[in-house]
């Protein structure tokens, strides 16, 4: 993986400056955040990435699903 070094934040920056990293991301498709200084996170811009090339309704069904998954037993709960 090739990081862009225009790209690459600090965890700190990124607490205390998330609208910054996500302009960075927004022009460069994505930003590194490093951590104890190593690549620990990544934010893409899901419009503008490549990584991720689906349709509205694909990221939404991804993401439905993950929540679906994380929180079942609570989800079985409540139906019942």
């Amino acid at each position: 993986m090739t990081i862009d070094t225009n790209a690459i934040v600090t965890m700190t920056e990124a607490n205390q400056n998330f609208s910054r990293v996500a302009r960075i991301a927004e022009r460069n498709g994505q930003t590194v955040i490093f951590k104890n200084n190593r690549p620990k996170y990544m934010l893409i811009d899901l419009d503008a990435s490549p990584v991720i090339d689906m349709t509205d309704d694909e990221k939404i069904d991804v993401v439905a699903a993950r929540i679906l998954k994380k929180y079942k037993p609570a989800f079985t709960e409540l139906a019942k």
